[in-house]
């Protein structure tokens, strides 16, 4: 049943409504692809490890476990008190014979070392490099942005784990990650010093892997020797030229998508597909795209799986400022006037592909705001569709601050 919410104040029967594939899928024949990440820079595969309360602990004990060679570079970003020193790298040091630096000026990142962020700035991936911004004293969201900074800078090669903390930072970032074709993890609830961040990564539905850290370590030395990392980065250029050269193979892997999910994906964008169904290869380990049609046909859960991936879209509220001010400021104030002079006032907005809802509720909050503090007999209805079931449920449940304070949940 389409998820419902009801705003607090002046539009006392203001709703927002969620459905899932069967019904917003409208017959469609064709998926539409979702946003591309930006080409990756970065030269050798970035892992971004994020923790706070506890997440020391497990930091130590994954890097107790992980081979010194992967050629991989790693970030650690620890939740810590800005106004304290840090004596973080020369800790985590006790624990592997890869150099430990904290970063203290932009840097490029080399393979086979560790990089921990300070404790009173933010570290970003940004052009092929690691560089520092000014920390927020409000909210300290430090893994989401290096999240989402490595997606977009590395693309495929980057990953992201979440370890033991409070909160739900790094939740957002992982989403981030897994759109751009890179890998996810989170820390077993149970091993957790501090359960609140990995499992609300986990309840997110964007991690891959759950496992406790030294797994999360012998996971990694596996990753680092799949073809998907070692190979050149593909740009829409390859990625093309690999469909055309893999096109029996690519056939079978839309035959079983349709047969089971009724959406035909040929004619989505190469480069995004040939990505995602690397990420599922690795997954598997799984080398071969023709080992990887065979396993799909037999398997309805990775089918499912597979689906998901290939909808993964990254979105926030208010992602696209101009145009929510363009709404606002021009459109908006117009369209209510003329639906208020009705006899009994309606305004109804659809959001197809909405994802996780944040754009529903972002158009929400603009009506509302654009209403004012005055009464208001208005009766408002906003439905979110989207191809992907499990984003609609997480649509359904998603709360963030400020959604907390417009809307309260009816049924």
């Amino acid at each position: 049943m389409a998820a419902k919410r009801k705003a607090k104040s002046r539009t006392p029967f203001s709703r927002v409504k969620t459905s899932d594939r069967r019904s917003s899928q409208s017959k469609l024949a064709k998926a539409q692809p979702r946003s591309e990440p930006a080409k990756a820079k970065l030269s050798c595969p970035i892992v971004g490890i994020g923790g706070s309360a506890g997440g020391f602990e497990a930091a130590m004990e994954l890097l107790r476990h992980l081979p010194t060679r992967t050629g991989m570079a790693f970030v650690i970003v620890q939740h810590l008190d800005p106004h304290h020193g840090s004596r973080l790298p020369n800790l985590l040091g006790k624990a592997t014979s890869m150099p430990v630096t904290e970063v203290t000026e932009t840097i490029t990142p080399q393979p086979n070392a560790i990089y921990v962020q300070p404790p009173n700035k933010c570290v970003i991936a940004k052009n092929g490099k690691l560089t520092l911004v000014s920390r927020t004293e409000k909210l300290n969201v430090a893994i989401d942005h290096f999240f989402e900074s490595l997606a977009e800078d590395c693309g495929s090669r980057g990953i992201g784990i979440v370890l033991s903390g409070t909160g739900s930072d790094g939740t957002a970032g992982l989403r981030a990650i897994k759109a751009a074709g890179g890998l996810t993890f989170a820390q077993t609830e149970e091993s957790a010093k501090f359960d609140a961040m990995p499992r609300s990564a986990i309840r997110s539905g964007f991690v891959d892997l759950v496992l406790a850290p030294d797994a999360i370590a012998r996971e990694i030395q596996r990753i680092a020797d799949h073809p998907y990392l070692k190979r050149p980065l593909i740009d829409a250029e390859g990625a093309e030229k690999e469909a055309y050269r893999q096109a029996d193979d690519l056939g079978r892997v839309f035959l079983s998508l349709k047969k089971q999910m009724g959406v035909d994906f040929s004619g989505y964008k190469e480069s995004t597909l040939i990505r995602r169904i690397h990420r599922r290869m690795a997954l598997h380990r799984i080398d071969t795209l023709k080992r990887y049609a065979r396993f799909l046909r037999d398997n309805k859960k990775e089918i499912e799986s597979l689906f998901d991936d290939l909808l993964i879209n990254v979105t926030r509220f208010f992602r696209d400022e101009a145009v929510f001010r363009a709404l606002k400021k021009r459109f908006l104030p117009a369209l209510l006037k003329n639906k208020s002079k009705d006899r009994q006032p309606e305004l109804r907005a659809w959001v197809p592909g909405c994802a996780s809802g944040e754009e529903v509720y972002s158009l929400a909050i603009s009506i509302l705001e654009t209403l004012g503090s005055k009464p208001s007999k208005m009766r408002i209805q906003i439905f979110g569709t989207d191809l992907s079931e499990s984003v609609i449920e997480h649509a359904r449940e998603f709360t963030r601050a400020r959604s907390r304070r417009m809307f309260r949940k009816r049924d």
